[in-house]
C-alpha cells in the first residue's frame, strides 16, 4: 500500500518539487504527527525548485520569522507600492523613542505607586501609635476635667500661660549659663557673630530680663484671661474629646502660616521710620541677640508683633486647650532659639534672625517665604550667613566649615 494512503507522508516530501500544485488526498485521521499544510500555493508560472530558490526567497515564504517592519516592507514590495515602503532609520527612531516613553511611563508609575503605599504605611503605623497613646492621654485629660469640674479657666490659664512660660525660662535659663560665664566651652564653639557678648553684659542683661519678665506678666498673661472667654464662644477649648493626630497637624499648619503672614507685615510695617525710632529701636539695641531678649520689645510691639500674630491662629480656630499649650510652647521656644546667638547641632538655624539683627533691613519673618517672595532676603542670599543656614547635622560649628570671608573678619 502506498505511504500516501496510509495517512503518512511519502518520501517525496523531501522532493524539491512536491509543492507544486497538485491534487491533495484527504486527510486521514492518524495518530502520526505531520507537518502543516501550506495554507497557499505558488502559481503556476512561478515553478521554481528550492534549489533555484534564494535565499532571501525562503524566507519570504516563512513570514512568522520576520519582524512587523519586514514584513510592511514585503508587503509593499509585492504590491509595487513604492510611496509605501517605509524608511528603516526612521522607523528605528521611532521605536527607540516609544520605548524610553514606555520605560519612563512604568518607573514613574511604579515610584508612585510606591510613595503612595510608604505614605499609608506611615500614616497608618503613626496613627496607631497615636491611636494605642491617645487613649491614656484622654483618661489623663478626662482626670483634669474632673479635678477642675467647673473651674475650667484655671485649667486653661495653666495649660495657655504658665506651663509655656515655665518652658521658656527653663531653656533660657540655660542658655543664661553660657551667656554670662562662657561655660562649657564646646557651646561657646556655636557662636554665630564671633567676639560678641563674651560674657554678656551683666546691665544691660538685666533691664532686658525685667522689661521681659513685664512683658509676659502684666501683657501676655492678661491678654490670655482676655482670650478664654472669646475662645469658650467659639469652640470650648476644654471640651471632653482630645484633638485627632491629623487634625492636630492640621491646626500647627495653619497657625504656623497666620504667624508668619502677621509677624513679617506688622514686623516690617515696625521698621517704618516713624515707628522704628518709638517703638521697634528699643528690640534692636542687641546687635547680637541672646534667647532671652526675644521677648524684650516695646509694649505695643510686643502685643502687635509677638502676641496677636500667635493667639490669632487659635482664636479662629477654635482649638483645644492641648493643641493652644503645645503651639504657644513651641513658639516660645522657636523665638529663643532665632535669638540665641548659637547654631547649635540639631537645633532650627537661627542665621536668618541674626542676620536680621545685624543688618536691621533684611529678613523680617520667622519662615523666610515672605521674604523671598517681596525679596526681602536678597543681600543676605549673598552672604555666608545664607550658606550656613541649614540643620546641622554635626558637631563641627558652621563658623569653622563655613568661614567668612577675610574682609568681612575684619
Amino acid at each position: 500500500m502506498p505511504f500516501r494512503e496510509k495517512g503518512i507522508f511519502s518520501p517525496g516530501h523531501t522532493d524539491p518539487n512536491f509543492w507544486l500544485p497538485r491534487a491533495w488526498p484527504q486527510p486521514v485521521s492518524s495518530s502520526v504527527t505531520r507537518s502543516p499544510r501550506p495554507t497557499s500555493h505558488p502559481r503556476s508560472d512561478n515553478r521554481l525548485s528550492w534549489k533555484h530558490r534564494s535565499p532571501a526567497a525562503g524566507r519570504r515564504l516563512r513570514p512568522d520569522r520576520r519582524s512587523g517592519e519586514a514584513r510592511k516592507l514585503h508587503t509593499a514590495e509585492m504590491k509595487g507600492d513604492a510611496g509605501t515602503v517605509l524608511c528603516p532609520e526612521k522607523s528605528k527612531q521611532e521605536g527607540h523613542i516609544w520605548g524610553s516613553m514606555r520605560k519612563t511611563a512604568f518607573i514613574l508609575g511604579s515610584g508612585l505607586l510606591l510613595s503612595v503605599a510608604f505614605w499609608n504605611s506611615v500614616t497608618w503605623h503613626l496613627q496607631r501609635f497615636w491611636g494605642a497613646s491617645g487613649y491614656f492621654w484622654q483618661a489623663q485629660w478626662e482626670r483634669l476635667l474632673w479635678k477642675f469640674e467647673e473651674k475650667e479657666w484655671i485649667l486653661f490659664i495653666i495649660g495657655a500661660a504658665l506651663v509655656p512660660g515655665l518652658l521658656f525660662w527653663a531653656f533660657n535659663g540655660l542658655l543664661l549659663v553660657v551667656d554670662m560665664t562662657g561655660r562649657p566651652t564646646f557651646i561657646s564653639r556655636y557662636r554665630i557673630q564671633l567676639g560678641k557678648n563674651e560674657p554678656v553684659d551683666s546691665v544691660k542683661l538685666r533691664q532686658s530680663i525685667r522689661t521681659v519678665l513685664f512683658n509676659q506678666y502684666m501683657i501676655s498673661f492678661p491678654m490670655v484671661v482676655f482670650l478664654y472667654p472669646f475662645l469658650k464662644w467659639w469652640g470650648d477649648p476644654c471640651r471632653r474629646e482630645l484633638p485627632t493626630f491629623h487634625w492636630f497637624l492640621l491646626e500647627l499648619a495653619i497657625f504656623t502660616l497666620i504667624e508668619e503672614v502677621l509677624f513679617y507685615y506688622s514686623h516690617r510695617l515696625l521698621h517704618r521710620p516713624a515707628f522704628y525710632k518709638q517703638i521697634h529701636k528699643k528690640h534692636h539695641e542687641w546687635t547680637a541677640p541672646i534667647g532671652v531678649i526675644s521677648l524684650y520689645a516695646h509694649p505695643v510691639e510686643h502685643v502687635a508683633s509677638n502676641m496677636l500674630p500667635a493667639t490669632v491662629g487659635p482664636l479662629v480656630m477654635g482649638a483645644h486647650l492641648s493643641s493652644i499649650t503645645v503651639w504657644f510652647s513651641l513658639a516660645l521656644i522657636i523665638t529663643s532659639i532665632s535669638h540665641c546667638g548659637y547654631h547649635l547641632p540639631f537645633l532650627p538655624s537661627p542665621e536668618f534672625h541674626d542676620y536680621h539683627h545685624l543688618k536691621f533691613n533684611q529678613c523680617y519673618g520667622v519662615l523666610g517665604v515672605l521674604d523671598h517672595l517681596h525679596g526681602t532676603d536678597s543681600v543676605f542670599k549673598q552672604t555666608k550667613a545664607y550658606e550656613r543656614h541649614v540643620l546641622l547635622l554635626g558637631f563641627t560649628p558652621l563658623s569653622e566649615s563655613i568661614p567668612d570671608s577675610p574682609k568681612k573678619m575684619e
